[in-house]
């Protein structure tokens, strides 16, 4: 059995491919009212040639899409300063800018960001810093800025300098479809493909500590889960039972995957140990369950069950051995998403005849939909808890769209070409130069 788990099948790998046909573009739908106006001053350069990325223009992208912010157009800007002794504050209250940010970028191989944040209105120094990456990696460096400006000032921790994986499908006519798992930075940018194939993929999920993913591939004529190592490209195929294999979710330490097996009948939660391979079979039920997600404490997990006649949301309690059911509301209830903070779960909802996305509090027991089209699914939470990235159809093709826990920021992530779908958010990834 062993054995069988460690085998490695890597025909179809395309491994950190510069090819990407799936490129996200960003579009901003929707911003709160009376957003924060901000600066961001053109980060000096003072490196040999010419510099590798324009920082500032990322980190205002990244605030902007966040909804909170309203960045001050460059054109409006009276200067741009880099250093403190620069700023006429009386410039940026003539704009309406609440914030100012500079900086300037230092180095050739390995960069140096030294960036300061500063209140207009008081004109006082909010934050200052420092931030490092070597040339290749300007864009994350940016990102990273922007993550210490978004919580400074809203005191929620940001989540710009995490990444996406989500599915590109190419249709090819006369032929199969062409499969594209792809990762990117949380903006769309930086395409990478990590697997091609003309089977299907399906159900992207990532490790704890954001180095490995698992997924579904049919590549070996049946759906098979396989965990994938990020750094060294390694594919390790972790089941191939008959009938079905699917929703790999990792547990928060790392440690366990439970996944969804048909093997013994009908389709049923299961946990692979990842240092043994021992199996445990956790529901037993005549009805379909699937789609295990787990609560952070590692206690619990959700799934989803059609036990009532239709998909709603149930929790198993690996103390007491237990199952109850979480969602009463409505008449269909999937495919479950747990913020960190263990409260708020994210879900596909079914109202007046279309599957929304929805915010579920589970201290309140108080769902709220958060999405107005008509076939949203496969939802996936930031790690801050803020935003929830989801699939759906924009003139009958597939993009993806985030929309804030609060509903009051929505943005679509459309591709240049083909669809995509299957999002899944990255935890905080670990922070390299």
């Amino acid at each position: 059995m062993k054995a069988f788990f460690l085998s490695v099948v890597v025909s179809v790998v395309t491994f950190l491919s510069p090819v990407a046909r799936a490129e996200l573009v960003i579009e901003i739908t929707q911003g709160i009212d009376n957003p924060t106006v901000i600066a961001i001053s053109p980060f000096a350069w003072e490196g040999p040639g010419v510099a590798p990325e324009d920082v500032a223009f990322v980190i205002q992208n990244d605030l902007y899409r966040s909804g909170q912010f309203a960045p001050v157009a460059r054109e409006n800007m009276l200067g741009t300063p880099s250093r403190d002794e620069d700023i006429f504050f009386r410039d940026w209250r003539m704009v309406n800018a609440q914030y100012l940010l500079i900086g300037r970028l230092t180095g050739e191989h390995t960069l140096t960001a030294d960036f300061a944040l500063y209140d207009v209105n008081k004109q006082t120094l909010v934050i200052q810093g420092s931030e490092q990456a070597v040339r290749d990696e300007v864009r994350t460096l940016a990102h990273r800025i922007a993550d210490r400006v978004y919580t400074a000032l809203t005191g929620i921790p940001g989540a710009f300098a995490t990444q996406l994986l989500y599915v590109a499908v190419t249709p090819i006519p006369g032929e199969k479809d062409y499969y594209e798992l792809t990762l990117a930075d949380a903006d769309g940018a930086r395409p990478r493909v990590l697997l091609a194939s003309r089977e299907p993929i399906l159900a992207p999920t990532w490790s704890p500590d954001a180095t490995e993913i698992a997924y579904v591939s049919f590549e070996t004529s049946r759906p098979a889960i396989f965990r994938q190592n990020l750094q060294t490209g390694a594919r390790e195929q972790l089941t191939a039972f008959r009938g079905l294999n699917g929703s790999p979710s990792w547990s928060p330490d790392g440690k366990r995957m439970a996944m969804v097996l048909s093997k013994d009948g009908n389709p049923d939660i299961y946990v692979l140990d990842l240092e043994t391979y021992a199996l445990e079979r956790i529901t037993r039920h005549y009805d379909i369950d699937t789609e295990p997600t787990w609560m952070p404490d590692g206690k619990s997990l959700l799934f989803t069950s059609d036990r009532p006649g239709r998909p709603q949301i149930y929790r198993y309690d690996f103390v007491t051995g237990l199952t109850d059911r979480v969602t009463y509301e409505g008449s269909y209830n999937a495919r479950a998403r747990v913020a960190q903070d263990g409260r708020n779960v994210v879900l596909v909802h079914q109202q007046d005849g279309d599957y929304k996305i929805a915010v579920l509090d589970l201290e309140t027991r108080r769902l709220t939909a958060l999405t107005s089209t008509d076939l949203d699914e496969s939802p996936s939470i930031a790690p801050n808890g803020s935003m929830v990235l989801y699939a759906t159809k924009q003139a009958g093709r597939g993009i993806l769209a985030a929309v804030s826990v609060d509903g009051g920021a929505r943005f679509n992530l459309p591709a240049r070409d083909g669809e995509v779908r299957e999002p899944s958010w990255s935890p905080y990834l670990p922070k390299t130069p």
